[in-house]
Parts: C-alpha cells; sequence; structure tokens
C-alpha cells in the first residue's frame, strides 16, 4: 500500500466520522424545520462552500458535452433522489429498518460496479462486504430491539439508498474527465434547487418554518452543510475516484458506529457492550472489503521475495 492510498484511507475514515456526528445534527435539524425545505437549503449552502473552495484553487470550470450529462445524473441520483426518499422514509419507517437498509450500501455498489463496471471484487473483497453488512445489522438491531415490521417507508429507504449506490457509479465514470470535487459542487447546487421546488409543493409552510428559531440551531444547520454535507462529499467524491466506487463505498459502515458514538455525546443516547461487537465486524469488513490486506500482503510478498534475492 503506498502512502497516497493509506492517506486516502485516513480522510475517508475522518469523513466518515463527520457524516456519524452529522446524524445527530439531522435529527436536530429536521425536528426544528420542515426537512425537504431544510434539507434543499442545507445542500445549496453546502454547495456554495464547495464552489467558494474550488475558486480558490482554481478549479472552477464550465461542464463540457458529456459531462453535462454526469451532471445532471450525479444531481438526480446523489442529491434529488437519495435526500427526498431518505427524508420521506424515516417519517414512515423505524430507526431499525432504515439502518439495516442503508447498511445494504456497499453490496449493492458492488452489484452495480461489477455491472456497469466490469470491476469484480476479488474474494477477500467480498468476505469484507459480508463482515461489514453483518457488523452493521448487529449494531442496529441492538440498539433497537428488533426488526419492525416492513412498510412504505422501508421501500423509500430502499431507493434512497439505490440512488447512492448508482450515484456512486456515475461520479466513478465522469471522474476520467471531470474533477469529482467540481462535480460534487454542481450536484449539490443543481440538486438543492430541484429539492426546494419539490418542497414549495409538499411543504407549503417550509419558508415559515424558518424563522423563530434559537441561533444554536443554526450553528447546528453550519456545521451539517459546511463540515459535514460541503467538505465531506467533495472529500469523499474525491476519494471514489482515487480507491474505485465499491473501495470506497466500504468504509460507509463505519458511519454506524460513529453516529451512536456522535448520539451518546450530544443526544445522550444509550452505548451497548452489543455495539463493540458489531464494531469488530464492521472494521474488519472495512479491512477486507477496502484492499487494504490484499495491498498488506502483496507489499510483504514482494518484500520476502526480494530478500531472498
Amino acid at each position: 500500500m503506498n502512502k497516497k492510498t493509506r492517506n486516502t484511507y485516513l480522510v475517508v475514515i475522518f469523513v466518515m466520522l463527520m457524516w456519524g456526528i452529522n446524524v445527530s445534527a439531522l435529527k436536530v435539524i429536521v425536528e426544528n424545520f420542515m426537512p425537504i425545505t431544510i434539507t434543499s437549503l442545507r445542500i445549496l449552502t453546502a454547495g456554495l462552500v464547495v464552489f467558494i473552495i474550488l475558486t480558490f484553487t482554481k478549479l472552477v470550470r464550465l461542464p463540457k458535452n458529456k459531462e453535462w450529462f454526469y451532471v445532471v445524473g450525479g444531481s438526480i441520483f446523489s442529491v434529488v433522489m437519495h435526500h427526498y426518499f431518505l427524508a420521506s422514509g424515516l417519517t414512515m419507517t423505524s430507526a431499525t429498518n432504515a439502518g439495516l437498509i442503508l447498511g445494504m450500501g456497499p453490496v449493492l455498489t458492488v452489484i452495480f460496479a461489477t455491472i456497469i463496471l466490469k470491476r469484480k471484487p476479488t474474494i477477500l473483497q467480498f468476505i469484507g462486504f459480508i463482515l461489514g453488512f453483518i457488523g452493521v445489522s448487529f449494531t442496529v438491531l441492538a440498539g433497537n430491539g428488533g426488526l419492525n415490521t416492513i412498510n412504505i417507508g422501508d421501500f423509500y429507504i430502499l431507493l434512497a439508498i439505490l440512488a447512492q449506490a448508482l450515484s456512486f457509479i456515475v461520479i466513478k465514470q465522469a471522474a476520467e474527465t471531470m474533477d469529482p470535487r467540481l462535480l460534487t459542487g454542481y450536484m449539490l447546487v443543481i440538486g438543492s434547487v430541484v429539492l426546494f421546488v419539490i418542497s414549495l409543493g409538499t411543504e407549503p409552510k417550509g419558508i415559515a418554518s424558518l424563522g423563530n428559531v434559537n441561533y444554536s440551531i443554526w450553528l447546528v444547520f453550519l456545521f451539517s452543510a459546511i463540515i459535514a454535507t460541503g467538505v465531506g462529499h467533495m472529500t469523499y467524491n474525491y476519494a471514489i475516484s482515487q480507491l474505485g466506487p465499491a473501495e470506497t463505498s466500504i468504509f460507509l459502515n463505519l458511519n454506524t458506529f460513529f453516529s451512536l458514538i456522535g448520539a451518546a455525546i450530544f443526544l445522550n443516547e444509550a452505548i451497548l457492550f452489543s455495539h463493540f461487537i458489531g464494531l469488530i465486524f464492521i472494521v474488519s469488513g472495512v479491512i477486507f472489503g477496502s484492499g487494504g490486506l490484499e495491498a498488506w500482503m502483496i507489499q510483504r510478498r514482494r518484500k520476502h521475495i526480494f530478500k531472498k534475492r
């Protein structure tokens, strides 16, 4: 494993930490605002932050020809569909069901990468994805006491994670000609505008809900929009171009455990011993599924051969 890849792993883990904390932040935000309206505003803020950063790094330019296809496709899958169905589904299903379905993200990404990109996972990587899903399942079920009855909300959550998995494939393909960080900015801004238009029809009082809110809630909003959504998605999407969609998606399993840590710290929710057992499976899944273990084994084999010579 080279230094660049190792650093990318560390950065993605940090993003997972921010996204884990963001789960608690989002819970606070949607309890004080209309969910779709505030989601569109949060994503728009994130998109503007991305463009400000890219302006200083001189990476801003207009998409060219086929790149518009990826921009629009990424906006629809990654922003509009994912966030709309996630916000709607969470109002109709339990946290247990939602957590388990979202835990299917890495496996679905592998399936799409195999079908669309013709990239088959190795045996060790496949084992990693299974271990990760077991870890997510163990963690979620331990905290909620079992799987509740399946309903329409579960179908919405499934659509949300399917859309996100497809967006990872779009981002990987777009990265061949377009910087994924610039793609992220366009996706966030365009997707937020579409979500806002949708909110006008589904949440007529959405704009009014923005008033009379304590300033501390707005501070939570800024953390979620700037750090977790803006910088977080820009960094994660860049990692996809470096590691691959399947290899990067396996780190999403860490999001489940970090969200529990965030909930314990900021929302005073309990962490059980069972959660740590789930963490063991999750970390094992990341080590296997990311390709890190195979890279280490290859490096060790080469050193052994070199010493023999």
